[in-house]
């Protein structure tokens, strides 16, 4: 079993607090920026943050994107973070149409800012919110949320969109904003992707990234 984790570097985003939080994971941490060397990786971490089309026009300028795609259908285990995650997906409406990675069929979509009642709320959504099951699920064993306990799960989020995966077996954890149900854990097969900043979500998020580097 190898504790060595890729993390993409394509230039958006600091990498510091999430190599730092996977090393005290027991992670080996490279950081890559040139395709050829994503096929040698076991383990691959996707991080963003920002803008979605931003995010994937900088993943294909030297070809990463097909990279990404590629170490996917390898069955190697691949886990997004925050807009890591919504590129899992196959699109997003941020600033107009982008495609996405579509490893994860779904799209991305703008938080609501209004409830039912027509009450307005803040967004982005900034700030610690507990995970909770999504609809017709009621564990998380064999997830890389095994191990979190589900009266003590808060976690932390900065986001103004959120994903929107087609399949309901493919939301592993849900948040609650206003009365939205917001993906806040995805997961199909072998990719994993977390809307929240694992590296900034305390005992929660170090345990979650404890599972990723500890997959086989």
């Amino acid at each position: 079993m190898s504790n060595v984790v890729a993390v993409v570097d394509y230039g958006v985003g600091n990498l510091f607090s999430v190599q730092r939080a996977l090393e005290h994971c027991g992670a080996t941490v490279v950081l890559v920026d040139d395709p050829e060397k994503l096929k040698q990786a076991s383990k691959v971490l996707l991080p963003g943050v920002g803008a979605f089309p931003d995010a994937m026009a900088a993943l294909s300028r030297n070809g990463m994107d097909q990279a990404i795609k590629e170490y996917a259908r390898s069955g190697a285990p691949l886990f997004g973070i925050c807009l890591g995650m919504q590129m899992l997906l196959d699109s997003s409406n941020e600033f107009g149409f982008a495609s996405g990675l579509s490893l994860i069929p779904g799209t991305v979509e703008p938080i609501p800012t209004r409830d039912e009642s027509g009450k307005r709320f803040k967004v982005p959504h900034i700030g610690w919110s507990d995970l909770v099951y999504p609809e017709g699920r009621s564990s998380w064993d064999g997830t890389l949320l095994s191990s979190i306990d589900l009266s003590n799960n808060a976690v932390y989020f900065v986001h103004s969109y959120m994903a929107v995966p087609v399949s309901r077996e493919h939301r592993i954890a849900d948040c609650r904003y206003g009365d939205t149900s917001v993906a806040a854990v995805i997961g199909k097969d072998n990719v994993w992707g977390a809307q929240f900043h694992p590296e900034k979500s305390g005992k929660v998020g170090l345990s979650m990234l404890h599972n990723f580097v500890n997959l086989v």
